[in-house]
């Protein structure tokens, strides 16, 4: 199993359909990075409770709101511009390489936050169910997340 949140995020959205599904529930109101930071105390055994999923939300609402929600939005609000204008693509990219970065950051303060939760205590407790919003339970991106993160942790448990 990956040891830290950055890299099992990325084999977690290197697989198939699981872009895709972020990107679905992100529009449903989701927050990817919340989401993939469920997935990666999943795979640890880390039980969801009340006070961690309170804890995450704390740490990382402010900096989606404040951080990485202006740049998402200024790389938006450049797409159509770019395409006609080689030196905002250039700039466009920047922005972009900067919400990334802004994205791994908050992964790492996740990670920072949840190292000391006790691994091997929760297995089957579901923590995406309690991370994304209601409006997205029921979403087939939720599922498509929930079964590539298995398929993942099953890969690598067999590896």
């Amino acid at each position: 199993m990956h040891t830290d949140l950055w890299n099992h995020a990325l084999a977690l959205y290197a697989r198939p359909g699981v872009e895709a599904a972020c990107l679905a529930l992100q529009g449903a109101g989701g927050d990817v990075c919340l989401l993939l930071c469920g997935t990666w105390l999943q795979a640890r055994g880390v039980a969801p409770q009340v006070q961690r999923i309170a804890a995450l939300r704390q740490l990382a609402e402010p900096w989606q709101r404040d951080v990485v929600a202006p740049l998402r939005a200024l790389r938006r609000q450049w797409r159509e511009h770019a395409l006609a204008d080689p030196q905002l693509a250039v700039l466009r990219e920047q922005v972009k390489g900067l919400e990334l970065q802004a994205e791994r950051t908050l992964l790492e303060r996740l990670e920072t936050l949840a190292s000391a939760w006790p691994a091997g205590t929760g297995d089957d407790e579901d923590w995406l169910a309690r991370l994304v919003p209601e409006q997205a339970q029921a979403h087939d991106a939720l599922h498509q997340l929930r079964a590539a993160a298995r398929q993942l942790q099953e890969a690598e448990d067999g590896a």
